[in-house]
């Protein structure tokens, strides 16, 4: 089983972070889909996480799904991944959790 360590993205934070961008509102589902590749890069790219993270679908321990900002993979044979092994030093985060808002380190969930 694949775990990645990040920090999760909210649909709600995502769709306001896209309207604080001037980006219209979602109406289809591949309206969504936009939404979340476009914030999601501009945050990663903004925090200088762009050329390192992906963004990921994940399962929380309590079995809620989420996307998730990928910092790592605990799998070095998952194909085409290229993210470390180990969770990341927090210079190395710490502009992305403050634009997440989120308090702490990255933490590893279930890929699915």
């Amino acid at each position: 089983m694949v775990k990645y360590c990040g920090y999760l993205l909210n649909e709600s934070w995502l769709h306001q972070r896209a309207l604080d961008m001037g980006y219209p509102p979602a109406k289809t589902p591949e309206d969504s889909h936009d939404i979340l590749s476009f914030v999601s890069r501009n945050v990663m790219a903004i925090t200088g996480v762009l050329s390192y993270a992906r963004v990921r679908r994940i399962k929380t321990p309590k079995g809620k799904y989420f996307w998730c900002i990928a910092l790592a993979c605990d799998d070095p044979f998952t194909a085409g991944e290229r993210l470390s092994t180990h969770a990341p030093s927090e210079a190395s985060y710490k502009a992305l959790k403050e634009a997440l808002g989120k308090d702490g380190p990255p933490h590893w969930y279930r890929a699915i």
